[in-house]
């Protein structure tokens, strides 16, 4: 139960990046991948989701802003 919140909160940051990577808004994006990644690493330490699991997302999530980054620059 202590941990829900923090689970909640990483999957809300990862959310919020996937829509502003939909905007293609590259700058606002950019800031809201930085800002998942964070919460992400965050709630990694505290153990509150495995490792692996938050590198797996953190890796979706960079891919779908390099298409992004990609696409704009093609």
């Amino acid at each position: 139960m202590r941990n829900k919140p923090l689970r909640t909160q990483a999957r809300t940051y990862v959310k919020k990046a996937e829509v502003a990577i939909a905007g293609a808004d590259q700058a606002d994006a950019a800031a809201q991948v930085l800002a998942a990644i964070r919460k992400l690493d965050s709630v990694a330490n505290k153990g509150v989701i495995h490792k692996n699991n938050a590198a797996r997302r953190k890796s979706r999530l960079m891919a779908k802003y390099n298409a992004l980054v990609a696409q704009a620059s093609a």
